[in-house]
């Protein structure tokens, strides 16, 4: 399965970015709408951190600690696509942000990857 994010760069404090994640190459069997899927955040010299996460149907989501009621997640399963909406950025946002598909469409908790993407990088400066 491939992953692709965009949609990253560089916005001043308070603004927002949507982030987007195009997934393609599933196994036989198996579609988009087979999976969670979330983001997972990593800035310089931290442990990767949950983000947010979707179930299959869009009908469930979740959002972590430090991005509640600024982060929102949807996806879009005609279009094979996840997005990460961030508004009020503040400079600690700042951090490779990755797409993550998990085989489980109902997660609990946070989500437990079975595959990643690659990263896009959001730049929050004061």
């Amino acid at each position: 399965v491939q992953l692709q994010a965009s949609g990253g760069g560089l916005v001043q404090a308070g603004g927002s970015l949507r982030l987007s994640c195009t997934a393609s190459g599933f196994p036989s069997g198996f579609s988009f709408s087979s999976y969670s899927m979330g983001w997972f955040r990593q800035a310089p010299g931290k442990e990767r951190e949950f983000v947010a996460a979707v179930i299959w149907s869009g009908t469930r989501s979740s959002t972590g600690d430090s991005v509640k009621g600024r982060f929102s997640i949807s996806r879009d399963n005609a279009k094979e696509m996840v997005f990460l909406q961030m508004n009020n950025l503040k400079p600690e946002d700042t951090a490779v942000y990755y797409c993550a598909a998990d085989r489980n469409p109902y997660y609990e908790g946070t989500l437990s990857p079975t595959y990643w993407g690659q990263g896009t990088q959001v730049t929050v400066s004061s």
